[in-house]
């Protein structure tokens, strides 16, 4: 399996069909390089907003709000592109309605010729909680990717371990994480939980980020950290666990997941996180105790 992720270039676009033009020129691109799964980042779809009028756009609420009638036209741009490139597309997220006037962070995946697949973010960060426009997902799912069982975990969810088990213990062993970071250490943060999440779980993690300065937009005013694929650090796949990263300039990290490399049973393990887990719900070593 060829995975791709986006370190995604953000920029003041005039038109959806602008949005739609790029999105059609970064996926060529990658799919010209042999990728067969692509990863968007979250809160991608926001670079919309760039064609409404400056009180609009710069008002989150305003600008989440005039995107509900870009929805249709935003997935049939991505259906279009999976079916014209036989390319799997995880296009980061879109914030999609509810009841009440609040949103779902809701992550897509879309597969040629077949209805797209979709993770609602679990845990919201303290700038979602405080914009008062988003609702948690209450919900989690694994999907079959290209004939691997696999899952999507929304940034700030890649820092939990337990829904990530969730997912790996229903036969997930890849999990695309489309991300957005304004700050060093949050990009630290999810890089970090990207790869604790591959070591604990055994599993190939693709992380896509955000880059550049929107200025005015709330949500995208400032972006940093470098997309990357991570594996666990084990025999035949690198110490470090970074299978490919980007550097400056570098638009895609693109690697070939070997996916025999965890479910072979005849292969080696140095270390086997996965298999010893539940050592941890050992009643005596459940909970510390004071001496």
């Amino acid at each position: 399996m060829r995975v791709a992720a986006c370190k995604y270039p953000l920029e003041t676009l005039s038109s959806f069909a602008a949005f739609a033009e790029k999105q059609a020129r970064l996926l060529q691109d990658v799919a010209r390089q042999g990728a067969q799964v692509a990863v968007l980042p979250e809160y991608l779809a926001l670079e919309i907003a760039g064609g409404f009028d400056p009180t609009t756009r710069t008002d989150l609420g305003l600008s989440v709000q005039a995107m509900q009638s870009c929805f249709p036209d935003w997935a049939l741009c991505y259906q279009n592109l999976a079916d014209r490139l036989g390319l799997w597309i995880q296009a980061g997220t879109f914030l999609l309605a509810q009841e009440e006037g609040r949103y779902r962070n809701r992550a897509f995946l879309f597969r040629p010729h077949a209805v797209p697949l979709w993770q609602d973010k679990l845990q919201l960060t303290g700038f979602e909680k405080q914009s008062g426009l988003l609702q948690a997902g209450n919900s989690l799912q694994v999907f079959d990717l290209l004939g691997q069982r696999s899952g999507m975990a929304v940034c700030y969810d890649s820092e939990f371990p337990l829904p990530v088990r969730a997912q790996c213990e229903a036969g997930a062993r890849v999990l695309l994480v489309p991300s957005c970071t304004d700050t060093a250490a949050g990009a630290t943060r999810v890089r970090i939980g990207c790869q604790a999440r591959a070591l604990e779980n055994r599993i190939f993690v693709a992380c896509a980020v955000t880059s550049g300065e929107l200025p005015w937009s709330p949500a995208l005013d400032s972006n940093t950290g470098e997309a990357a694929i991570y594996a666990p650090m084990d025999i035949g796949l690198p110490a470090d666990g970074v299978l490919a990263s980007t550097t400056e300039g570098q638009l895609w990290a693109i690697a070939e997941l070997e996916l025999s490399a965890l479910t072979d049973p005849s292969r080696p393990a140095q270390v086997a996180n996965d298999r010893d887990w539940m050592a941890q719900q050992m009643p005596l070593i459940k909970r510390a105790r004071l001496v």
